[in-house]
């Protein structure tokens, strides 16, 4: 149960009651987050907007590449609801359970290309608070993404660490979509 009520008699505006009965026919029910978003209403449209924007067709970073990192940084920031909804999301795409369930140990195993790898451990740069992004982070980077590309990565693991820290700070339980790959256990 989420720490904030998400109550159904919640009277929305009218442009998040659009987003919540698209999200009912797509998903079968209102996704918690969105819910908790739409209470702030203008600040989940912009939200809205900014993901539509990185989860674009013709982004640098392909689809299945950009699932593995949301998996990654909700695993790491203990997201339930994301990495259910992002494993979902991962699996329809085309990857395989195999990557999903070995995600915590991409750096050890065969699984991953190199590409992936490069974004993975990046993305795990980006999200441990420990940690800093150092210039060989970014020559590593270089050799499988151009300096757009690494922006758009960049942006894409700083709204998926937004989106994961908000939701599990909220208690935003998983919704059913997938069976969730294990939580992290390495990198930290």
């Amino acid at each position: 149960m989420p720490f904030i009520e998400t109550s159904v008699d919640h009277r929305f505006p009218w442009y998040v009651r659009i987003f919540l009965w698209n999200q009912r026919r797509r998903y079968g029910a209102v996704l918690e987050p969105a819910r908790l978003w739409g209470r702030t209403p203008k600040v989940f449209a912009a939200l809205a907007l900014l993901y539509g924007a990185l989860d674009r067709r013709s982004s640098p970073i392909e689809p299945g590449l950009r699932s593995l990192i949301t998996v990654r940084v909700s695993q790491i920031n203990w997201c339930p609801f994301c990495v259910d909804i992002n494993s979902a999301t991962s699996l329809k795409r085309g990857i395989d359970e195999s990557k999903l369930a070995n995600l915590a140990d991409f750096v050890n195993s065969d699984l991953y290309t190199e590409r992936e790898k490069a974004a993975l451990a990046y993305a795990e740069q980006i999200t441990f608070s420990d940690r800093e992004v150092t210039s060989e982070d970014i020559e590593r980077l270089r050799g499988y993404f151009d300096d757009d590309a690494i922006i758009e990565l960049t942006a894409l693991i700083a709204f998926q660490n937004l989106s994961s820290k908000f939701n599990a700070a909220l208690g935003v339980e998983a919704q059913g979509f997938c069976l969730p790959p294990r939580q992290p256990e390495s990198g930290g």
